[in-house]
Formats: structure tokens, sequence, C-alpha cells
């Protein structure tokens, strides 16, 4: 059994979380100061800042930095999310991408059943699994596996992805980025919360058939810990689950405002139209790491709208706010000049060779970022510098914005022991002070 330090035993476990997909280069964030204190939240869809915890995860891509090989990369992934767990982290988040070293795992959920089979406290998320080139029942089934045999420590994070040549490889053509997934989630959605499900649509069409497994079914059967081969256990084995306040705002709302059964289900959301989707489905979003805190206000605000037109009420909106995933950067040291050359000095690289490598299913053209601008940009918005810079940053955006779940990416010194060192900090130094 993996041992764990005193922080993360005495900490309250959180299940699952949520994430997102790589940055999109294009977009335009806003600029922030590292540490600086925000005006509190004067719009009505942000939560006042002591309603509930900050919890961090770390954010992992499995990024290939330049002179790495696949094995490196991914070897830093499970070391990282193992450490992660002694840290104390609420969660990790797994990205997914195909034929291009900006991360070099293809399949988020099959990482992630690898890293619940690792850990026993800390929750894994995808960030996430591409539906635009995956079959909503495949990975509907995957997800109810995993949430059942993890005792609930699973959230499958859902985004459309991008314009990319997978698209061709995998025979899902542009349509099912361009316009086909909503139909994906809606399917996916009935898949994790029905028992018979069948479909006739543009996309999928198909007489209906059983949900096995069933997600909707308990996560803990009394057998479990040995079923999973954890050996003998005195009395029944006790699985973290994802947090519940005591108003039940801690999970997924469902109809009528009640927890919905099943996996935790994320949106990432990078547009307008993702927003009002997430909001109309009654999911919480995934925020990217290009958003600044104006940025993240703009989509609270949007969302809002999108979620009372759709005949829902504010105490549901209340409870799903606390569930939005901010996803962001992380660098601990003693110096934040430090801090900052560490990723000046190894993200510029990866973006480059990473993000450079895309190849679009149809040709249209792209735009990328100055990748050392970029990185820059994401030093200026996140958890970059000190222990108590990257703390203020983190209550500063949840201030601001009410969000207080973050996905920071931890990995970007490009370096194994680096990153351990870097996750280990941020358990040990900043989540002490962010209450």
């Amino acid at each position: 059994m993996t041992k764990t330090s005193a922080r993360a035993e005495t900490r309250r476990p959180v299940g699952v979380r949520p994430p997102a997909p790589g940055p999109t280069l294009a977009a335009t964030p806003v600029a922030a100061t590292v540490g600086a204190p925000l005006p509190a939240p004067a719009r009505a869809g942000a939560l006042p800042p002591d309603t509930a915890p900050v919890r961090v995860g770390a954010f992992l891509l499995s990024a290939q930095f330049p002179g790495q090989t696949h094995g490196e990369a991914l070897d830093r992934t499970v070391r990282a999310a193992v450490e992660a767990e002694r840290a104390g982290l609420d969660s990790v988040w797994l990205a997914e991408h195909h034929f291009v070293p900006y991360g070099v795992c293809p399949n988020a959920a099959t990482l992630a059943a690898l890293l619940l089979g690792r850990t026993r406290r800390i929750g894994v998320g995808t960030a996430v699994s591409v539906l635009s080139t995956t079959h909503p029942v495949a990975l509907g089934e995957q997800a109810a596996l995993l949430h059942l045999t993890s005792g609930g420590r699973f959230t499958l994070g859902v985004g459309r992805g991008g314009p990319w040549i997978d698209l061709d490889v995998f025979g899902s053509g542009v349509d099912a980025f361009e316009q086909g997934f909503p139909e994906r989630l809606d399917l996916l959605l009935r898949w994790l919360r029905g028992s018979r499900v069948g479909a006739d649509g543009p996309q999928f069409s198909f007489p209906e058939v059983a949900v096995v497994p069933r997600a909707t079914e308990p996560p803990r059967r009394p057998e479990l810990g040995t079923w999973l081969g954890l050996g003998d256990q005195s009395g029944l084995l006790r699985f973290p689950r994802q947090r519940v306040d005591a108003d039940g705002s801690g999970e997924e709302p469902g109809t009528a405002g009640r927890p919905a059964a099943g996996p935790p289900v994320v949106v990432a959301c990078t547009s307008p139209g993702g927003v009002r989707l997430a909001a109309e489905r009654g999911l919480p979003m995934l925020l990217g790491m290009h958003s600044g805190d104006e940025d993240k206000l703009g989509m609270l605000e949007l969302y809002r709208t999108a979620w009372l037109a759709a005949g829902r009420g504010e105490e549901q909106l209340r409870r799903v706010n606390r569930q939005h995933v901010a996803a962001g950067v992380a660098q601990v040291d003693d110096r934040t000049s430090t801090a900052r050359a560490t990723l000046l000095r190894a993200m510029p690289g990866w973006f480059e060779y990473g993000l450079g490598a895309h190849r679009t299913v149809d040709g249209r053209e792209r735009k990328m970022r100055d990748p050392h601008q970029y990185t820059e940009l994401l030093c200026d918005l996140h958890a970059v510098g000190t222990p108590k810079q990257c703390a203020d940053r983190l209550l500063a955006t949840a201030e601001r914005t009410g969000i207080r779940r973050f996905a920071l990416l931890a990995e970007g010194s490009g370096d194994r022991e680096a990153t351990l060192h870097n996750i280990a900090r941020l358990g040990s130094e900043v989540l002490p002070q962010l209450g």
C-alpha cells in the first residue's frame, strides 16, 4: 500500500474532480500579477470566499520534453500521481493526445485505471477524454468501470478536442468536431445515468441495450478490497469518496438539485457555445490555463445566464458552482525569479516541439502564440513563485471568481525529480496556507 504523509492522512479526502486539454495558444488571456490581491466578487454567480475549501490537484499531461523518450514522460506522470497523494493533494488530472509529443498519453481513462490502482485516497480525473474521436458508449463503459471499482474516486472530464488529423485516423470526421459534440455528450450522459439505452441520431443509431456495468449502482461492495487484491483487511474496507459538505454540495447536482449517481462529469469549456452546453446539461466547467480571472468571471456570467434560461434554480447553481475546475500552472521555489526561470527554460521548447507537431484534419490554417511569450503569460496568471505567493495567487482567484478547485500543471520543469519536488512543496508549503 502506498505510504502517505501525515498531512495526506489528516487532510479531508476528496474524490473526483475535474480539467483541461492542452492550452490553446491562440487564446487571449488577461494578465495578472502573481500574489496581488484582487477585489471581492461583485457578480451573482461567484461564491463567498469562506463557503468551501480551496481544493488543489495536479494536472499531468505526460509531456515529452525535447530529448526525452515516451517511456520517460509516462514514468514521470505515474510517479507524480503517487507523490501527489503522498503530498496531500486532492486529485490528479490526466490529459490525452494523439500523434504529438505535447502529451504522449493517448487514453486518459486507461492511465486513470492504472493510477487508481496505485493509489488509495486521491481522486483521479480525465482532463479530458476527447469525445470527438471516441464512441460515447465505450467511454461510458470505461467510466462506470472505474467509478465502481475505485470507490467513487474517478471523475470523467470530456471535451470536443481540436480539428486535428485524429478525426481522420479514427474515422469520426470533421463533423464530429464541428457539430457532433452535443449528441455525443447526451449519449454519454444517458449511458452513465440509465439502465437501458438506445440511439437514433445522425451519428449513432442502435437498438436499446442493457447498460453493463451500471454506473448508478453504489460504488462500494464489502468484498471490493479482496477483489482488487489489496490483501487482508479487518472489517469493511473504507474507500475515500468525493467530499460532501453539510448541505450535500460536494457532489454533482442532478435533477431537482439532488446529487446524481455515477461518476462526476465535467466539460472543458473554451467558447461561449461550450459554456452554454455545459449549463444546459447541468454540468460543471473545466476552464483552461489561458484564462485569467476576468475571463473566468465572464464565462461564469454566461454560464449563469444559460443555467437560468434552462429553468434551473439559484440553489442548484450554487451547488454546481463549487464543482467548476480551473486549470493552471504551479512552480514553487524560494525565489520568484528562480521559479519563473525554471519554466522559461523548459516550457517554450516543449510548446514549440509539442504543439508545433499538430496537423489539422483538412489543412486549415492554425495559429500558435509565441512559446516564450505564452510561458511568461502563464507565469503571470498562475501560482509561480514562493509558497506564499502561490497560495496568495490561488486564494485571490478563489475570492475573485468563486472557483475553489484547481488542476495545476506541476511538470513544467520537464524533469522527473524536479516535478516530484515541486509537488511535495505544493503539498507541504502551499496547501497549509489555503485554510
